[in-house]
Protein backbone atom coordinates (compact mmCIF):
# COMPACT_ATOMS: atom_id res chain seq x y z
CA UNK A 1 0.00 0.00 0.00
CA UNK A 2 2.50 2.78 0.88
CA UNK A 3 4.73 1.40 -2.62
CA UNK A 4 1.34 2.02 -4.71
CA UNK A 5 0.59 5.51 -2.84
CA UNK A 6 4.36 7.07 -3.36
CA UNK A 7 3.90 5.94 -6.71
CA UNK A 8 0.83 7.63 -7.23
CA UNK A 9 2.70 10.68 -5.26
CA UNK A 10 5.40 10.77 -8.09
CA UNK A 11 2.66 10.06 -11.01
CA UNK A 12 0.49 13.30 -9.99
CA UNK A 13 3.85 15.61 -9.89
CA UNK A 14 5.13 14.21 -13.26
CA UNK A 15 0.70 15.46 -14.48
CA UNK A 16 1.79 18.82 -13.08
CA UNK A 17 5.38 19.28 -14.66
CA UNK A 18 3.94 17.96 -17.60
CA UNK A 19 1.42 20.70 -17.71
CA UNK A 20 4.64 22.74 -17.18
CA UNK A 21 6.47 21.29 -20.68
CA UNK A 22 3.50 21.88 -22.53
CA UNK A 23 3.89 25.48 -21.72
CA UNK A 24 7.52 25.51 -22.55
CA UNK A 25 6.57 23.60 -25.91
CA UNK A 26 4.05 26.90 -26.57
CA UNK A 27 6.66 29.12 -26.28
CA UNK A 28 8.67 27.58 -28.29
CA UNK A 29 6.05 27.41 -30.58
CA UNK A 30 3.97 30.31 -30.62
CA UNK A 31 5.99 32.95 -31.29
CA UNK A 32 6.91 31.71 -34.89
CA UNK A 33 4.80 32.60 -37.39
CA UNK A 34 4.54 36.25 -36.38
CA UNK A 35 8.62 37.05 -36.49
CA UNK A 36 7.50 38.92 -39.32
CA UNK A 37 4.32 41.15 -37.63
CA UNK A 38 6.54 41.53 -34.88
CA UNK A 39 9.26 43.08 -36.80
CA UNK A 40 6.43 45.14 -38.51
CA UNK A 41 5.31 46.31 -35.22
CA UNK A 42 8.49 47.23 -33.81
CA UNK A 43 10.04 49.02 -37.07
CA UNK A 44 13.05 46.75 -37.51
CA UNK A 45 14.06 44.87 -40.66
CA UNK A 46 13.00 40.68 -40.66
CA UNK A 47 17.28 40.53 -40.28
CA UNK A 48 17.20 42.12 -36.98
CA UNK A 49 14.83 39.21 -35.65
CA UNK A 50 17.98 37.17 -35.27
CA UNK A 51 18.98 39.12 -32.77
CA UNK A 52 16.08 38.30 -30.58
CA UNK A 53 17.32 34.32 -31.09
CA UNK A 54 20.44 35.42 -30.27
CA UNK A 55 19.66 37.05 -26.83
CA UNK A 56 17.57 34.32 -25.86
CA UNK A 57 20.06 31.72 -26.46
CA UNK A 58 22.97 33.54 -24.62
CA UNK A 59 20.79 33.88 -21.42
CA UNK A 60 19.77 30.26 -22.17
CA UNK A 61 23.61 29.52 -21.44
CA UNK A 62 24.03 31.60 -18.72
CA UNK A 63 21.58 30.84 -16.41
CA UNK A 64 21.01 27.03 -16.64
CA UNK A 65 24.58 26.45 -14.81
CA UNK A 66 23.70 28.78 -11.36
CA UNK A 67 19.81 27.55 -11.62
CA UNK A 68 20.83 23.72 -11.36
CA UNK A 69 22.92 24.39 -8.86
CA UNK A 70 20.84 26.47 -6.67
CA UNK A 71 18.06 23.35 -7.42
CA UNK A 72 20.80 20.56 -5.87
CA UNK A 73 21.77 23.33 -2.90
CA UNK A 74 17.94 25.27 -1.69
CA UNK A 75 15.43 22.74 -3.58
CA UNK A 76 14.11 22.08 -7.42
CA UNK A 77 10.77 23.20 -6.60
CA UNK A 78 12.03 26.93 -5.40
CA UNK A 79 14.21 27.05 -8.74
CA UNK A 80 11.65 26.14 -10.91
CA UNK A 81 9.56 28.67 -9.31
CA UNK A 82 11.48 31.74 -9.62
CA UNK A 83 12.60 30.71 -13.57
CA UNK A 84 8.67 30.60 -14.07
CA UNK A 85 7.94 34.05 -12.16
CA UNK A 86 10.70 35.63 -13.89
CA UNK A 87 9.66 33.82 -17.29
CA UNK A 88 5.84 35.23 -16.77
CA UNK A 89 7.57 38.82 -15.81
CA UNK A 90 9.44 39.12 -18.81
CA UNK A 91 6.16 37.85 -20.84
CA UNK A 92 3.82 40.25 -19.99
CA UNK A 93 6.35 43.13 -20.90
CA UNK A 94 5.68 42.20 -24.42
CA UNK A 95 2.74 42.69 -25.23
CA UNK A 96 2.84 46.62 -23.72
CA UNK A 97 5.86 48.23 -25.68
CA UNK A 98 6.86 48.88 -29.25
CA UNK A 99 10.40 49.63 -28.39
CA UNK A 100 12.92 47.19 -29.62
CA UNK A 101 15.17 47.94 -26.69
CA UNK A 102 13.19 46.73 -24.01
CA UNK A 103 11.42 44.05 -26.52
CA UNK A 104 15.14 42.21 -26.76
CA UNK A 105 15.59 42.64 -23.03
CA UNK A 106 12.41 41.31 -22.60
CA UNK A 107 12.62 38.28 -24.97
CA UNK A 108 15.94 37.23 -23.64
CA UNK A 109 14.36 36.85 -19.92
CA UNK A 110 11.88 34.97 -21.28
CA UNK A 111 14.82 32.42 -21.99
CA UNK A 112 14.56 31.25 -18.03
CA UNK A 113 12.30 29.11 -19.58
CA UNK A 114 15.07 26.79 -20.18
CA UNK A 115 16.07 25.72 -16.93
CA UNK A 116 12.43 23.92 -16.59
CA UNK A 117 13.06 20.54 -17.86
CA UNK A 118 16.60 20.06 -15.90
CA UNK A 119 14.99 21.16 -13.18
CA UNK A 120 12.17 19.00 -13.69
CA UNK A 121 13.81 15.98 -14.30
CA UNK A 122 16.65 16.15 -11.32
CA UNK A 123 13.11 16.87 -9.17
CA UNK A 124 11.66 13.41 -10.24
CA UNK A 125 15.10 11.91 -9.30
CA UNK A 126 15.11 12.92 -6.35
CA UNK A 127 11.55 12.23 -5.29
CA UNK A 128 11.93 8.37 -6.61
CA UNK A 129 15.37 7.83 -4.80
CA UNK A 130 13.31 5.12 -2.77
CA UNK A 131 11.46 3.25 -6.18
CA UNK A 132 12.49 0.27 -7.47
CA UNK A 133 13.71 1.08 -11.00
CA UNK A 134 14.28 4.49 -10.30
CA UNK A 135 16.33 5.11 -13.57
CA UNK A 136 13.48 3.56 -15.41
CA UNK A 137 11.01 5.56 -13.61
CA UNK A 138 13.06 8.91 -14.61
CA UNK A 139 13.59 8.18 -17.89
CA UNK A 140 9.48 7.62 -18.66
CA UNK A 141 8.67 10.39 -16.94
CA UNK A 142 10.98 12.13 -19.38
CA UNK A 143 10.00 10.49 -22.34
CA UNK A 144 5.94 12.23 -21.14
CA UNK A 145 7.45 15.52 -20.32
CA UNK A 146 9.06 15.56 -23.46
CA UNK A 147 5.98 14.55 -25.52
CA UNK A 148 4.05 16.93 -23.70
CA UNK A 149 6.81 19.58 -24.33
CA UNK A 150 6.68 18.99 -28.21
CA UNK A 151 2.19 18.55 -28.44
CA UNK A 152 2.52 21.91 -26.82
CA UNK A 153 4.91 23.09 -29.54
CA UNK A 154 2.63 22.08 -32.04
CA UNK A 155 -0.73 24.21 -30.55
CA UNK A 156 1.72 26.61 -29.96
CA UNK A 157 2.50 27.32 -33.69
CA UNK A 158 -1.22 26.52 -34.44
CA UNK A 159 -2.76 28.62 -32.03
CA UNK A 160 -0.02 31.68 -33.11
CA UNK A 161 -0.80 31.77 -36.57
CA UNK A 162 -4.54 31.95 -36.60
CA UNK A 163 -4.43 34.35 -33.72
CA UNK A 164 -2.23 36.82 -35.95
CA UNK A 165 -4.28 36.65 -38.47
CA UNK A 166 -7.25 37.64 -36.50
CA UNK A 167 -6.33 39.66 -33.18
CA UNK A 168 -4.19 42.90 -32.90
CA UNK A 169 -0.64 41.67 -31.51
CA UNK A 170 -0.62 43.05 -28.26
CA UNK A 171 -3.72 41.04 -27.63
CA UNK A 172 -2.28 37.88 -28.86
CA UNK A 173 1.35 38.17 -27.31
CA UNK A 174 -0.44 38.17 -23.76
CA UNK A 175 -1.31 35.24 -24.55
CA UNK A 176 1.62 32.86 -23.68
CA UNK A 177 2.37 35.54 -21.05
CA UNK A 178 -0.90 34.55 -18.74
CA UNK A 179 -0.35 30.99 -19.64
CA UNK A 180 3.08 30.97 -18.23
CA UNK A 181 1.19 32.95 -14.88
CA UNK A 182 -1.12 30.16 -14.51
CA UNK A 183 1.82 27.80 -14.66
CA UNK A 184 3.37 29.37 -11.80
CA UNK A 185 0.51 28.76 -9.86
CA UNK A 186 0.25 25.10 -10.78
CA UNK A 187 4.07 24.36 -9.78
CA UNK A 188 3.10 25.89 -6.47
CA UNK A 189 0.38 24.39 -5.65
CA UNK A 190 0.73 20.96 -7.28
CA UNK A 191 4.07 20.00 -7.07
CA UNK A 192 6.08 19.35 -3.36
CA UNK A 193 9.97 20.35 -2.72
CA UNK A 194 12.41 17.63 -3.57
CA UNK A 195 13.85 16.30 -0.47
CA UNK A 196 16.96 16.52 1.22
CA UNK A 197 17.85 19.42 -0.55
CA UNK A 198 21.95 19.35 -0.19
CA UNK A 199 23.08 23.04 0.83
CA UNK A 200 26.31 24.23 1.09
CA UNK A 201 27.38 27.77 -0.29
CA UNK A 202 26.80 29.24 -3.71
CA UNK A 203 30.16 29.38 -5.73
CA UNK A 204 29.78 32.81 -6.43
CA UNK A 205 32.93 33.44 -8.15
CA UNK A 206 32.57 30.29 -10.34
CA UNK A 207 29.41 31.75 -11.71
CA UNK A 208 31.04 34.74 -12.38
CA UNK A 209 34.07 33.16 -14.51
CA UNK A 210 31.86 30.89 -16.50
CA UNK A 211 29.35 33.28 -17.31
CA UNK A 212 31.97 35.66 -18.41
CA UNK A 213 33.14 32.45 -20.50
CA UNK A 214 29.81 32.07 -21.79
CA UNK A 215 29.17 35.53 -22.63
CA UNK A 216 32.36 36.20 -24.35
CA UNK A 217 32.12 32.85 -26.53
CA UNK A 218 28.42 33.84 -27.59
CA UNK A 219 28.72 37.16 -27.75
CA UNK A 220 31.64 36.36 -30.24
CA UNK A 221 29.88 33.95 -32.69
CA UNK A 222 27.36 36.80 -32.90
CA UNK A 223 29.44 38.68 -34.45
CA UNK A 224 30.82 36.59 -36.46
CA UNK A 225 27.62 36.36 -37.91
CA UNK A 226 27.23 39.89 -39.02
CA UNK A 227 27.77 40.65 -42.29
CA UNK A 228 31.72 41.17 -42.47
CA UNK A 229 32.54 39.50 -39.05
CA UNK A 230 34.67 36.58 -40.15
CA UNK A 231 36.89 39.79 -40.93
CA UNK A 232 36.75 40.96 -38.12
CA UNK A 233 39.54 40.78 -35.58
CA UNK A 234 37.53 41.76 -32.46
CA UNK A 235 34.61 38.69 -33.28
CA UNK A 236 37.30 35.81 -33.23
CA UNK A 237 39.24 37.70 -29.98
CA UNK A 238 36.30 38.03 -28.01
CA UNK A 239 35.28 33.77 -28.82
CA UNK A 240 38.84 33.00 -28.02
CA UNK A 241 38.83 35.10 -24.79
CA UNK A 242 35.61 32.86 -23.99
CA UNK A 243 37.29 29.56 -24.50
CA UNK A 244 40.35 30.72 -22.77
CA UNK A 245 38.39 31.84 -19.77
CA UNK A 246 37.31 28.46 -19.29
CA UNK A 247 40.96 27.43 -17.63
CA UNK A 248 40.85 29.83 -14.67
CA UNK A 249 37.46 28.65 -14.26
CA UNK A 250 38.43 24.63 -14.50
CA UNK A 251 41.51 25.20 -12.36
CA UNK A 252 38.93 27.63 -9.47
CA UNK A 253 35.90 24.75 -9.41
CA UNK A 254 38.68 22.10 -8.77
CA UNK A 255 39.98 23.81 -5.46
CA UNK A 256 36.23 24.69 -4.51
CA UNK A 257 34.54 22.84 -1.83
CA UNK A 258 31.09 23.01 -3.58
CA UNK A 259 31.61 24.06 -6.71
CA UNK A 260 28.90 25.74 -9.06
CA UNK A 261 30.23 22.78 -11.86
CA UNK A 262 32.08 19.99 -10.58
CA UNK A 263 34.14 19.48 -13.30
CA UNK A 264 35.30 15.97 -12.34
CA UNK A 265 31.55 15.31 -13.76
CA UNK A 266 33.79 15.68 -17.66
CA UNK A 267 35.70 12.90 -16.86
CA UNK A 268 33.59 10.52 -15.89
CA UNK A 269 33.22 7.67 -18.23
CA UNK A 270 29.35 7.42 -17.92
CA UNK A 271 28.62 11.40 -18.32
CA UNK A 272 31.66 12.81 -20.55
CA UNK A 273 29.67 11.25 -23.48
CA UNK A 274 26.55 12.44 -22.22
CA UNK A 275 27.65 15.29 -22.49
CA UNK A 276 29.41 15.40 -25.52
CA UNK A 277 26.43 13.86 -27.61
CA UNK A 278 24.56 16.88 -26.06
CA UNK A 279 26.74 19.04 -27.91
CA UNK A 280 26.43 17.53 -31.02
CA UNK A 281 23.16 17.33 -30.68
CA UNK A 282 22.57 20.79 -30.17
CA UNK A 283 24.24 21.03 -34.04
CA UNK A 284 21.27 19.79 -35.39
CA UNK A 285 18.38 19.95 -32.75
CA UNK A 286 19.44 24.00 -32.80
CA UNK A 287 21.50 25.04 -35.56
CA UNK A 288 20.15 22.99 -38.54
CA UNK A 289 16.31 23.96 -37.55
CA UNK A 290 15.99 27.25 -39.44
CA UNK A 291 17.66 26.27 -42.66
CA UNK A 292 15.68 23.54 -43.15
CA UNK A 293 12.79 25.99 -42.71
CA UNK A 294 14.28 28.20 -45.40
CA UNK A 295 15.10 25.42 -47.93
CA UNK A 296 11.79 23.95 -48.01
CA UNK A 297 10.71 28.11 -48.75
CA UNK A 298 13.59 28.63 -51.53
CA UNK A 299 11.68 28.86 -54.86
CA UNK A 300 13.23 26.03 -57.20
CA UNK A 301 12.00 28.19 -59.88
CA UNK A 302 14.64 31.00 -59.00
CA UNK A 303 17.25 29.55 -57.30
CA UNK A 304 17.13 25.64 -59.13
CA UNK A 305 16.82 23.95 -55.73
CA UNK A 306 14.02 24.01 -52.77
CA UNK A 307 10.45 23.07 -52.06
CA UNK A 308 8.86 26.48 -53.08
CA UNK A 309 6.39 25.67 -50.49
CA UNK A 310 4.10 27.84 -48.15
CA UNK A 311 4.18 28.92 -45.08
CA UNK A 312 1.28 26.59 -44.28
CA UNK A 313 2.44 23.83 -45.61
CA UNK A 314 6.19 24.90 -44.28
CA UNK A 315 4.58 24.71 -40.88
CA UNK A 316 3.34 21.36 -41.73
CA UNK A 317 6.49 20.08 -42.17
CA UNK A 318 7.47 21.13 -39.14
CA UNK A 319 4.58 19.99 -37.29
CA UNK A 320 5.35 16.40 -38.83
CA UNK A 321 8.90 16.80 -37.06
CA UNK A 322 7.25 17.52 -34.13
CA UNK A 323 5.03 14.82 -33.93
CA UNK A 324 7.93 12.08 -34.73
CA UNK A 325 9.65 13.88 -32.03
CA UNK A 326 6.92 13.00 -29.87
CA UNK A 327 7.21 9.30 -30.69
CA UNK A 328 10.68 9.54 -29.98
CA UNK A 329 9.92 10.49 -26.55
CA UNK A 330 7.24 7.96 -25.78
CA UNK A 331 9.32 4.84 -27.25
CA UNK A 332 13.13 5.78 -25.56
CA UNK A 333 12.08 3.87 -22.26
CA UNK A 334 10.21 1.38 -24.05
CA UNK A 335 13.35 0.44 -26.18
CA UNK A 336 15.69 1.43 -23.06
CA UNK A 337 14.00 -1.55 -20.88
CA UNK A 338 14.19 -3.85 -23.53
CA UNK A 339 17.59 -3.23 -24.43
CA UNK A 340 19.81 -1.27 -22.54
CA UNK A 341 19.57 3.00 -22.54
CA UNK A 342 22.88 2.99 -23.65
CA UNK A 343 21.85 1.55 -26.93
CA UNK A 344 19.05 3.31 -27.18
CA UNK A 345 21.05 6.22 -27.03
CA UNK A 346 22.72 5.01 -29.70
CA UNK A 347 20.33 4.12 -32.26
CA UNK A 348 18.79 7.62 -31.12
CA UNK A 349 21.87 9.48 -32.26
CA UNK A 350 22.04 7.12 -35.86
CA UNK A 351 18.67 7.97 -36.70
CA UNK A 352 19.03 11.74 -36.32
CA UNK A 353 22.72 11.24 -38.36
CA UNK A 354 20.69 9.15 -40.84
CA UNK A 355 17.95 11.64 -41.21
CA UNK A 356 20.23 14.48 -42.15
CA UNK A 357 22.52 12.79 -44.61
CA UNK A 358 19.32 11.23 -46.20
CA UNK A 359 18.89 15.54 -47.39
CA UNK A 360 22.20 14.81 -49.74
CA UNK A 361 20.56 12.38 -52.07
CA UNK A 362 16.82 13.09 -51.36
CA UNK A 363 15.77 16.54 -51.10
CA UNK A 364 13.89 17.45 -54.49
CA UNK A 365 10.09 16.93 -53.05
CA UNK A 366 8.07 17.43 -50.23
CA UNK A 367 7.48 14.00 -49.58
CA UNK A 368 11.74 12.83 -49.48
CA UNK A 369 11.89 16.09 -46.75
CA UNK A 370 9.08 15.06 -44.74
CA UNK A 371 10.49 11.47 -45.02
CA UNK A 372 13.86 12.83 -43.91
CA UNK A 373 12.77 14.77 -40.99
CA UNK A 374 10.45 12.40 -39.79
CA UNK A 375 13.47 10.00 -39.50
CA UNK A 376 15.56 12.68 -37.80
CA UNK A 377 12.90 13.56 -35.71
CA UNK A 378 12.15 10.21 -33.59
CA UNK A 379 16.08 10.20 -33.20
CA UNK A 380 15.71 13.65 -31.71
CA UNK A 381 12.72 13.29 -29.77
CA UNK A 382 14.32 10.11 -28.02
CA UNK A 383 17.78 12.37 -27.31
CA UNK A 384 15.74 15.13 -25.67
CA UNK A 385 13.82 12.98 -23.51
CA UNK A 386 16.95 10.33 -22.55
CA UNK A 387 19.96 12.74 -22.01
CA UNK A 388 18.99 14.67 -19.04
CA UNK A 389 17.47 11.07 -17.43
CA UNK A 390 20.84 9.82 -18.77
CA UNK A 391 22.95 12.42 -16.81
CA UNK A 392 20.66 12.43 -13.66
CA UNK A 393 21.35 8.11 -12.96
CA UNK A 394 24.77 8.57 -13.88
CA UNK A 395 26.04 11.67 -11.51
CA UNK A 396 26.49 12.09 -7.84
CA UNK A 397 23.69 12.25 -5.60
CA UNK A 398 24.86 16.18 -4.95
CA UNK A 399 25.23 17.23 -8.79
CA UNK A 400 21.79 15.95 -9.95
CA UNK A 401 20.51 19.12 -10.55
CA UNK A 402 23.37 20.07 -12.27
CA UNK A 403 24.02 17.49 -14.24
CA UNK A 404 20.51 17.48 -15.78
CA UNK A 405 21.65 21.26 -16.76
CA UNK A 406 24.69 20.72 -18.11
CA UNK A 407 23.56 18.82 -20.70
CA UNK A 408 20.85 21.62 -21.76
CA UNK A 409 23.67 23.68 -21.58
CA UNK A 410 26.53 22.21 -23.76
CA UNK A 411 23.50 21.59 -26.53
CA UNK A 412 23.13 25.25 -26.24
CA UNK A 413 26.99 25.79 -26.99
CA UNK A 414 26.77 22.98 -29.70
CA UNK A 415 23.30 24.85 -31.44
CA UNK A 416 25.47 28.21 -30.53
CA UNK A 417 28.64 27.10 -32.89
CA UNK A 418 26.11 25.33 -35.51
CA UNK A 419 23.87 28.49 -36.36
CA UNK A 420 27.09 30.34 -36.64
CA UNK A 421 28.96 28.21 -39.02
CA UNK A 422 25.64 27.31 -41.14
CA UNK A 423 25.16 31.21 -41.08
CA UNK A 424 28.25 31.54 -42.78
CA UNK A 425 28.34 28.10 -45.24
CA UNK A 426 24.74 29.94 -46.53
CA UNK A 427 26.10 33.45 -46.67
CA UNK A 428 28.72 32.16 -48.65
CA UNK A 429 27.73 31.79 -52.52
CA UNK A 430 24.29 33.06 -51.86
CA UNK A 431 22.30 34.36 -54.67
CA UNK A 432 19.61 37.32 -55.11
CA UNK A 433 16.56 37.39 -57.09
CA UNK A 434 13.38 39.68 -57.06
CA UNK A 435 14.79 41.50 -53.80
CA UNK A 436 15.29 38.70 -51.14
CA UNK A 437 18.53 36.38 -50.35
CA UNK A 438 18.47 32.95 -50.81
CA UNK A 439 21.28 30.67 -49.20
CA UNK A 440 23.33 28.85 -51.28
CA UNK A 441 23.06 25.29 -52.14
CA UNK A 442 26.21 24.96 -51.05
CA UNK A 443 25.22 26.05 -47.69
CA UNK A 444 22.67 23.69 -47.02
CA UNK A 445 25.02 20.57 -47.80
CA UNK A 446 27.54 22.03 -45.21
CA UNK A 447 24.00 22.10 -42.93
CA UNK A 448 22.90 18.45 -44.17
CA UNK A 449 26.68 17.43 -43.49
CA UNK A 450 27.30 19.20 -40.30
CA UNK A 451 23.74 17.87 -38.82
CA UNK A 452 24.52 14.09 -39.84
CA UNK A 453 28.13 14.02 -39.01
CA UNK A 454 27.53 15.34 -35.77
CA UNK A 455 24.95 12.88 -34.65
CA UNK A 456 27.21 9.73 -36.14
CA UNK A 457 29.79 11.39 -33.95
CA UNK A 458 27.91 11.03 -30.75
CA UNK A 459 27.04 7.73 -31.95
CA UNK A 460 30.21 6.33 -31.85
CA UNK A 461 31.24 8.12 -28.56
CA UNK A 462 28.32 6.17 -26.69
CA UNK A 463 30.44 2.98 -27.69
CA UNK A 464 32.80 4.08 -24.81
CA UNK A 465 30.23 4.37 -21.84
CA UNK A 466 30.21 1.64 -19.60
CA UNK A 467 27.85 -0.90 -20.45
CA UNK A 468 25.79 -0.90 -17.17
CA UNK A 469 25.51 2.68 -17.63
CA UNK A 470 22.40 4.85 -16.88
CA UNK A 471 21.12 2.18 -14.45
CA UNK A 472 20.34 1.80 -10.78
CA UNK A 473 24.11 0.51 -10.36
CA UNK A 474 25.51 3.54 -8.20
CA UNK A 475 29.31 2.44 -8.84
CA UNK A 476 29.23 3.76 -12.17
CA UNK A 477 27.99 7.20 -10.93
CA UNK A 478 29.99 7.85 -8.32
CA UNK A 479 33.16 6.55 -9.77
CA UNK A 480 34.92 9.29 -11.35
CA UNK A 481 33.92 11.52 -8.22
CA UNK A 482 35.53 9.59 -5.37
CA UNK A 483 39.06 11.08 -5.77
CA UNK A 484 38.91 14.79 -4.13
Amino acid sequence: MMRTRTFGALASVVGFLAFVEFTSGVLQGYYTPMLSTIARHLGIHDADVNWLEGAQLMLSALVVPAFAKLGDMVGHKRMLLLSTALTAAAGLVLPFTDSFALFLVAWALMGFYVVWLPLEIALIWSRSRRMEGRSRLTAKAAGILVATLEAGAIAGALAGGALVDTLPLPVVLLVPAVLVVVCFFVVLFGVSESPEPMGGVFDTAGVVLISLALLCFTGGLGLLRLEGGVANPSAWIMTAFGVLLVVPFAVWELRHRDPVIDVRMFRSPALWPVFLTAGLFGVSVLGAQAPLSTFARTDPGVYGYGLGTSGFRTSLIIGIYLVAMIAGALLFPIVARRATPRLTLMTASLLVGAGYLLFLPFHDSYGQVVTNMVVAGVGSGALVASLPAAAASASPATQTGVATGLTNSVKTVGGAIASCVFGIALLNGASTAAGETAGSLAGYITVWLGGGGAALVAAVLLVFVPKEAFTDRPAVAEAAFTDR
